[in-house]
């Protein structure tokens, strides 16, 4: 199991957008934590991904590393 940052997000993306953007390079994430405003509620622009092994967080890195 690894555990990706995600930082530079959007204040709008959501877990559902997360997922989608990994589903996208061949990757299905085993856990997204989106971390959120605990007052708003409101994303504070970064998540943790997991993913189940080391190929599947190299192929994510390669594909959305720098992505807007």
């Amino acid at each position: 199991m690894k555990k990706l940052y995600i930082g530079n997000l959007p204040f709008s993306a959501t877990e559902d957008q997360l997922n989608e953007w990994f589903s996208q390079v061949g990757v299905t994430p085993s856990g997204v934590n989106l971390i959120r405003d605990r007052f708003t509620g409101q994303s504070r622009g970064f998540a943790f991904v997991e993913v189940t092994n080391d190929e599947d967080a190299d192929r994510a890195v390669n594909s959305l590393n720098g992505q807007n």
